[in-house]
């Protein structure tokens, strides 16, 4: 079959298929987020553009905001599908890098296929090159390759035959996935070959289960029969393996108390009497109360951030550390005892070799006892009291929200807000991006989720500053009829950047705006509402608690029906948080002008004296 590189690629993205939860097969790629440039507007967008009826294409606004939204996708729809991003070359590729470090930090599918310059140089310089002095090669996209993990420049059509077949393993495989490059150039997209037909024969990806080594096996066996007081952990791979109820099985056969991670959240449901809560800097006092006197640790399909590990100061002293991971990269870290094996066949295999094998009553009842003070906690602070606070806002939407909607947020003070705060009400129904902690992920990511998934409500809350750094996908979202809804909480500024300055002595500076250079005696203000309506959004105002509720739900009611995102902005109060009272090391300054400064240092150099340095 005689085609151009971009004819075959495409043909050949249509081929592929997924095999969903329920055994039926979908396309593993949705559709394709395209800004067209000379770069690819003619090989790739042609090839896009012959086969319009078969593979959506939305038009971004901003390259970074289409990318996000691509890695939306592959989050809410737990890495069975895989969204695709194009771009032209020089700036609008270099955009797409930062999607790709949020993609590979959370071991997210992601297909960029940027634009390249010419193969044959005839031409150079071309328009938005960047020549490099030494090695006439060397493109921008070459910024790409520490953020992918499998990066290809196609210098040939007939090149597509050996590197497809690793495009589609990286993307479906559970402990390599992360996003993929195609640099194309654009002379090369417009080369044809007689590609076999073999290409594009429909090839449907179904989920690896690899199952654990049989002496490791027995190994975590005998380490867990060995403890009193063992902690079960639960991150996004067992999300992804679609284990949440092997694993709340495997907690109720063998009494062990579970705590999730940032990824990990809302796989087991919120008032299950094993559930203590979610682990670390953000998570709750009931997971880190449990932690701290575990002496041993079953970890699920979770590299363990320092955000759940509390800068590895969350975990006892001579605690046992197994971790069950598909990755052996992130099973064998920190001197673990490392299972390498699929969430749910590990968990299966483990919980044979257990037998009756039980946890200590007395510890097994601490978990629905720790949380429940944690959410007597929480029931406190939703109370409306003055300015509406993170934790009131957050306890609306919770409120409202069903099983089948979802919720999300990224940078910020919110991960916090939402990891610590959130009662699940349906499983595997939050995305918090907090691999990466991309600012902008809020907006572009939920409209990837719209996209993605057929029933619930998508809603994403975010603060004035994620906003103002990328809200062009809220336009993109618009246009193209998908709704969803966006709570922005106006705070006047990076609040959470200025409660770490501050709480580590520093002098309030550059976060807060009325701490911000200006010439003006009254600075300007963002109308948020006003903004959105511009962009095409519904919106609604709110300057209480009892108003957000009205207000949220009448745009879950204009979201669902209006297809297009419905923004809520509300004023909330800078200073109000929700702590779990764990410890996270950053970089306090040795010497500095304040006393404030040395003082902090002083309890930095206590809580490193408290970190776990070895674990096994």
């Amino acid at each position: 079959m005689r085609l151009t590189t971009a004819q075959a690629l495409v043909r050949w993205l249509l081929a592929q298929r997924t095999e969903l939860d329920d055994g039926t097969a979908a396309p593993l790629f949705p559709g394709v987020f395209a800004i067209f440039g000379h770069g690819n507007v003619l090989g790739l967008g042609n090839a896009l553009e012959e086969v319009k009826d078969h593979l959506p294409v939305w038009r971004g606004h901003n390259e970074q905001g289409m990318a996000l939204a691509a890695v939306g996708i592959a989050k809410a729809t737990h890495r069975r599908q895989v969204g695709v991003a194009t771009s032209s070359l020089g700036p609008g590729a270099l955009n797409m890098v930062t999607a790709a470090g949020v993609a590979h930090a959370n071991r997210l599918p992601l297909l960029l296929l940027p634009g390249d310059t010419f193969t044959s140089r005839a031409p150079d310089p071309v328009l938005q090159q960047v020549e490099h002095f030494g090695d006439p090669g060397a493109t921008v996209n070459d910024a790409f390759r520490p953020v992918s993990r499998y990066f290809d420049r196609v210098t040939r059509p007939e090149q597509l035959l050996g590197t497809l077949p690793q495009v589609a393993r990286v993307l479906t495989d559970p402990a390599d996935c992360g996003p993929v490059t195609l640099a194309l150039p654009q002379d090369v997209q417009a080369e044809a070959f007689d590609f076999p037909d073999a290409l594009f024969a429909p090839t449907t990806h179904r989920p690896l289960r690899p199952r654990p080594d049989t002496r490791a096996l027995h190994e975590a066996a005998a380490v867990l029969r060995g403890a009193e007081r063992p902690l079960l952990v639960l991150g996004g791979g067992v999300r992804y393996s679609r284990a949440a109820g092997r694993a709340v099985r495997f907690a109720e056969r063998h009494g062990v108390p579970v705590v999730e991670t940032t990824a990990g959240r809302t796989l087991v449901p919120h008032d299950h009497p094993l559930h203590a809560g979610p682990l670390g800097i953000t998570g709750s006092t009931s997971a880190n109360a449990l932690a701290a006197e575990a002496d041993a640790v079953l970890a699920v399909g979770t590299r363990l951030q320092d955000f759940t590990t509390a800068s590895w100061t969350v975990f006892a002293p001579g605690c046992a550390l197994v971790a069950l991971n598909a990755a052996r990269f992130d099973a064998v870290k920190h001197g673990a005892l490392g299972l390498v094996a699929d969430a749910d066949e590990g968990l299966r295999e483990l919980t044979d070799a257990l037998g009756d094998w039980r946890a200590d009553p007395a510890w097994t009842a601490r978990a629905s006892r720790e949380r429940a003070a944690w959410d007597a906690h929480v029931d406190r602070l939703r109370v409306p009291s003055g300015t509406p606070t993170y934790a009131q806002v957050v306890g609306v939407v919770n409120d409202l929200s069903g099983p089948a909607d979802y919720v999300m947020t990224a940078s910020g003070g919110l991960p916090g807000e939402l990891i610590g705060g959130w009662r699940a009400v349906g499983e595997a129904t939050m995305d918090v991006e907090y691999g990466f902690s991309c600012m902008g992920y809020e907006l572009a990511g939920a409209w990837g989720a719209a996209i993605a998934r057929a029933e619930g409500v998508v809603t994403t809350l975010l603060g004035d500053g994620s906003y103002l750094m990328l809200n062009s996908e809220l336009f993109s979202a618009a246009f193209a009829g998908h709704g969803f809804v966006a709570v922005v909480c106006d705070n006047d500024g990076y609040a959470v950047i200025d409660r770490l300055q501050t709480g580590q002595g520093g002098a309030a500076f550059n976060n807060l705006y009325p701490d911000v250079r200006t010439r003006h005696e009254e600075p300007p203000r963002t109308d948020f509402a006003a903004h959105a309506g511009a962009l095409g959004c519904a919106v609604f105002r709110a300057d209480t608690v009892d108003d957000l509720r009205a207000a949220y739900r009448a745009a879950r009611e204009a979201a669902a029906t209006g297809n297009r995102p419905a923004v809520v902005v509300i004023r909330t109060d800078p200073s109000a948080w929700t702590e779990a009272g764990a410890w996270w090391e950053v970089g306090v300054p040795e010497v500095a002008h304040r006393p404030e400064i040395a003082a902090a240092h002083g309890e930095l150099a206590e809580g490193r004296a408290r970190r776990v340095r070895y674990l096994g």
